[in-house]
């Protein structure tokens, strides 16, 4: 038998020293959660994955169609047990684990349950069956994408080795037997189809299914859910990205009401970002006016303990009026000359004498006029007495 040898990448990578594939253990623990999940769905019992060095782990083209690979078919089939698998098979022999699926419109939850399919053991083949519009339509219903778009999707899977086009919706032992199937990896819920309670009912009766887990939180129902609820906001992004109404099978009346409920939007848009302004400005207009007022007081405290100091009533104005005062007194009114000065009280001149006297001294001719006048008044007012 021949492999295709970049289907084998991963543990040719791992024989040669360059890289540890990781355990099945670790990844089918990495569920993702609608609540409480981390980047790329990781859940707080996932750890922190190791770091490795920065390198290229990618392949280079995307995995082949079964009919473009070439099996040897002179070596018997001979199917590997449990035991065996998970003990580690030799390079030549991989364990071949077939996968199937819808795969429309592609997501995380089908490369997560690719990815633990790929790791159910150290040396696995991974085989991935895509079916035809024709069984899907029959059996589950209409897809969003065309069989050739979910063939494609699945072949630039990086978990993929192999894809199956066309593949049947019950595995038969011709199917198993044809592709060297050794084991078959879905989740564990029972799929009831085609009339029967679950497809892979004879699958797990013979041994050869290995279970995996559903991602939960994301699924094609989920996305599909999520446009049709949100139709009209879809369809209007669309009419903005060029779309016509004929392509996204609008009316012309849906069309021209999207075309005014885009333009109401735009006008809310504006009105809100103006209100969001409005509100940056008043705040910024109370934040001034608080500094301000606060301004305001330190300056009224100041000035009023200033007038206080100039014009209270121990203020500098009085003081000032004060020495102003005393300047314009002492500017009028000159200092008094010292007692021994003649002007201020003196003394009688010894050689004076009463005009009643019986002693006169003698006088000149001008004191003695002065001194009879003077006789004459106190003789007069001697009288009046």
């Amino acid at each position: 038998m021949i492999y295709n040898l970049h289907c084998n990448s991963w543990f040719l990578l791992d024989t040669l020293g360059e890289m540890e594939p990781p355990t099945s253990s670790r990844l089918n623990s990495r569920k993702r959660r609608k609540d409480g999940s981390g980047p790329n769905g990781a859940t707080e019992l996932d750890g922190v994955p190791p770091k490795m060095s920065r390198r290229s782990f990618g392949l280079k083209e995307p995995a082949p169609f079964s009919d473009e690979v070439e099996i040897d078919y002179s070596k018997p089939y001979i199917r590997v047990t449990y035991e065996e698998a998970m003990r580690g098979t030799p390079l030549d022999r991989p364990v071949r684990v077939y996968a199937d699926g819808i795969f429309d419109l592609f997501h995380s939850g089908h490369a997560r349950a690719l990815m633990q399919a790929k790791n159910l053991f150290p040396n696995t083949y991974l085989i991935v069956g895509v079916c035809s519009d024709e069984l899907t339509h029959n059996f589950k219903g209409f897809t969003v994408m065309n069989e050739n778009e979910r063939y494609d999707a699945v072949q630039h899977c990086r978990y993929v080795d192999e894809v199956v086009r066309n593949a049947p919706w019950t595995l038969t032992p011709e199917f198993l037997a044809e592709h060297r199937i050794d084991f078959v990896a879905h989740d564990d819920i029972p799929y009831s189809s085609a009339g029967s309670d679950d497809v892979y009912k004879h699958i797990k009766e013979a041994g050869m299914f290995a279970p995996t887990q559903r991602t939960e939180g994301i699924s094609t129902s989920d996305i599909i859910t999520r446009i049709v609820r949100d139709y009209d906001v879809y369809a209007r992004r669309n009419l903005q990205r060029g779309y016509t109404a004929k392509e996204l099978n609008v009316s012309f009346i849906n069309e021209k009401k999207y075309h005014l409920q885009e333009r109401v939007d735009k006008v809310k848009k504006r009105v809100k970002d103006v209100e969001e302004k409005s509100k940056e400005f008043v705040q910024k207009v109370e934040e001034k006016s608080i500094d301000l007022i606060q301004k305001w007081e330190e300056k009224s405290r100041e000035f009023i303990g200033n007038f206080l100091e100039m014009f209270g009533p121990e203020g500098a104005l009085k003081h000032m009026l004060k020495e102003g005062k005393g300047r314009m007194l002492q500017a009028i009114s000159p200092k008094q000359s010292p007692s021994s000065s003649p002007t201020h009280d003196r003394s009688p001149s010894p050689s004076f004498r009463w005009p009643f006297s019986t002693k006169t001294p003698p006088s000149s001719p001008g004191n003695r006029s002065r001194n009879e006048s003077a006789v004459t008044y106190d003789i007069s007012e001697d009288e009046e007495d």
